[in-house]
């Protein structure tokens, strides 16, 4: 517990209490209602500030950050139209289940009731997208509310909104002693979920271990792999993940694939699936004659460690159990193309996997063109792989400004598809403003290219020219190099594998953010 003086108003014993819990850096776009608390930030050094130009970018960094830092970044948003406009990427946030406190303004009390023009539900906008709301009162704890917001954030983990009305943050705020988030409790692996997990991992081929969350750390998925190389059950994470720890040393897990023609293949040659932080594996979108589920029915479905919680206790108390037996190497990548080569989405995201510094932070939300990234980075230097969970495209310039706010002196690495990062092209500026060291590679193909493989998908494969207007960007082309410095971003162009390489290795070496248009033939 600290102390602070009867004077301060509800908005910087408010601030003092994300303080007092840990939470140091919130990502802004605040408004009108928000003034008194961007004058607490003001006086406040140690909480940093970072201000985005639209508040996907705010939401998405958030996420970046609290992926990156396990603990809690706050946001401030302005109303509920600022909420809404960065409910996509929290919904992105609440799919990885990261720790994450929005604090949104609203209306004085009293105004509120006069139905002003920007007066909204904001507690059922964020109630979708949040594990925890709390509107504070006047009168009330804000500092009590902070605290219990953090706490709520780190232990489910998960988004806790607190709605902040302007006469709260500019009245007296109770003084005394200024409550602090209790640390998480530890979680403990359930008997019965052990015995039937071990059962199913000694019954061998058979059986699929499905890793997801936190399991996909360095070392509960090293555990995990060791575990299935003993018994000759297979491991696989998770399509979609808020971060693999991966590279030489650890352990060379594939995923599940996106096409459920892919993922029905892999399957059906399980008898039973081991959840360890993992949800059951079911299709992203429903098509005509296609399974929704993509296990086969009379398939076994044995829950070890739930979504969100700690897997490498329930992992550790398995291999007490169970034999552990070697990892196996991961397959070295491919011979690099010859520097004249064009550039194809293969060889350009095959290029970023053999140049990729240690240590490094991938982002991924190169949707189709970086698919061949994964593997050729597998046996490549140690580094974290962060990707699109919510599948709301949108995320990865946010995110990765969140994640290199998170970890100063590692290189952020950004898969780039150009027509999700127009969603949040803002956040190139808010990059060049806190001088982050992000290398984003625009993978420039002028398409939705993956809506043609989505027509295709639900089998509309014969279409015209108003279908085709609807997934090219190329009447006008976007000249990604005039975008990136626009916004303050270094940027140039690459068309063949060599100017690839070169670009790739100048962006590591210098400082701040580098913009690499890959134009792909």
């Amino acid at each position: 517990m600290s102390s602070t003086d009867n004077s301060a108003n509800g908005a910087q014993r408010l601030c003092d209490a994300l303080l007092e819990s840990g939470v140091d850096t919130c990502f802004a776009n605040p408004g009108t209602s928000e003034m008194h608390f961007v004058g607490a930030l003001d006086a406040r050094p140690r909480m940093r500030c970072i201000l985005g130009l639209a508040e996907g970018v705010v939401t998405g960094a958030a996420d970046g950050y609290g992926r990156m830092a396990d603990r809690p970044a706050a946001t401030l948003l302005h109303l509920g139209p600022g909420l809404a406009n960065g409910l996509s990427n929290l919904h992105n946030a609440r799919r990885a289940r990261t720790p994450l406190v929005n604090v949104v303004g609203e209306h004085a009390t009293d105004h509120l009731a006069l139905d002003p023009p920007l007066a909204s539900d904001i507690d059922s906008l964020a109630a979708p997208m949040s594990n925890w709301v709390r509107r504070a009162v006047p009168g009330g704890d804000v500092g009590h509310d902070a605290a219990e917001a953090v706490a709520a954030a780190r232990d489910t983990p998960g988004i806790a909104t607190l709605v902040l009305p302007a006469d709260v943050a500019w009245s007296p705020a109770p003084g005394g002693p200024l409550p602090a988030a209790a640390p998480p409790a530890a979680d403990a692996p359930a008997g019965d979920r052990l015995a039937a997990a071990a059962r199913a991992i000694a019954a061998g081929p058979g059986t699929l271990l499905l890793l997801g969350g936190r399991a996909l750390r360095a070392a509960p998925a090293l555990l995990a792999q060791r575990l299935a190389a003993a018994t000759g059950a297979g491991v696989l994470a998770e399509t979609f993940n808020a971060r693999i720890e991966r590279g030489t040393g650890r352990a060379p897990i594939a995923k599940l694939p996106y096409p459920v023609a892919l993922s029905t293949e892999v399957l059906p040659r399980y008898e039973r699936i081991v959840l360890i932080g993992a949800e059951r594996p079911v299709a992203f979108f429903a098509y005509p004659g296609k399974p929704g589920l993509l296990y086969p029915e009379g398939c076994e479905i044995v829950p070890l460690v739930d979504p969100g919680s700690e897997a490498l206790p329930a992992l550790e108390a398995l291999a007490e159990r169970l034999a552990l037996g070697d990892v196996p190497a991961a397959a070295p990548a491919p011979e690099p193309p010859p520097d004249d080569a064009p550039l194809t989405p293969d060889i350009a995201a095959g290029l970023v996997a053999r140049h990729l510094p240690e240590d490094a932070v991938v982002v991924d939300e190169s949707v189709t063109s970086g698919r061949a990234f994964f593997a050729e980075s597998m046996a490549g230097p140690r580094h974290d792989y962060l990707q699109l969970t919510g599948g709301s495209i949108g995320i990865g310039l946010p995110l990765s400004a969140g994640a290199a706010v998170a970890c100063p002196g590692r290189r952020v690495v950004t898969l780039q598809a150009d027509g999700s990062a127009m969603y949040s092209l803002q956040a190139l500026w808010t990059q060049a403003r806190e001088r982050l060291d992000v290398t984003t590679v625009i993978f420039s193909n002028r398409s939705y290219a993956i809506l043609k493989g989505e027509m295709a998908n639900v089998g509309l494969e014969n279409y015209g020219d108003a279908a085709a207007r609807m997934m090219s960007l190329d009447d006008p082309a976007l000249d990604w190099c005039a975008l990136a410095r626009g916004h303050g971003v270094e940027a140039a162009r690459a068309a063949t594998a060599g100017q690839l390489g070169d670009l790739l290795r100048q962006s590591f070496r210098q400082g701040g953010p580098f913009l690499i248009e890959a134009c792909l033939g």
